[in-house]
């Protein structure tokens, strides 16, 4: 899936803070959309989709992470919580969507995302059928909705960007192998 779902899935997933811990809301939408980026910057370093992404050890930190924001309601414990809930959850959705390849629609690599504790990749589950896919920019779309309708200034901002990029990387999303070929 594309990064700017990830990430606006981040903010979506704070949400509920507007209404529980409204004080703590924005913070924790921006520690969210920087949480579900993380995982992704595998692709500059170490092995993408492996080095950074937990699908399950993640949320052997998230949890208690979350557990430790909902006792204790501080800035800090909430901004850790939802970076690694965000993290984790990116972890996942990269599961369900292709394997890791230039042209993922032609399917020819069946690995999604690296679990760790067992040593081997989880198959891609194609419900997303490749990162920039109209599929995935109904997931950023949706994902972003929060974000753009229930919060204001950097986490607003952040959400229409994500749209921004999102939607024109769909529309030339299959025309870009070539380019990626020449560069690698």
């Amino acid at each position: 899936m594309m990064v700017t779902s990830h990430a606006v899935v981040g903010v979506a997933l704070t949400a509920p803070l507007l209404v529980v811990a409204p004080e703590l809301a924005p913070v924790a939408a921006l520690a969210g959309f920087l949480g579900g980026v993380f995982p992704d910057l595998d692709l500059l370093v170490g092995t993408h989709r492996k080095t950074l992404h937990f699908p399950l050890v993640g949320w052997l930190v998230a949890l208690p992470a979350l557990v430790a924001a909902a006792l204790v309601q501080t800035p800090a414990t909430v901004v850790v919580a939802a970076f690694t809930v965000a993290a984790a959850v990116h972890a996942g959705m990269d599961a369900l969507g292709a394997g890791e390849e230039l042209r993922p629609w032609e399917r020819t690599n069946p690995y999604a995302v690296y679990l760790h504790p067992r040593g081997r990749w989880l198959r891609a589950r194609y419900w997303v059928p490749y990162d920039g896919s109209p599929h995935d920019l109904a997931v950023t779309l949706v994902g972003a909705l929060p974000g753009l309708l229930f919060f204001s200034g950097t986490v607003r901002l952040l959400c229409a960007l994500a749209v921004a990029v999102a939607a024109p990387y769909t529309l030339v999303r299959k025309r870009l192998p070539p380019y990626f070929e020449r560069i690698v």
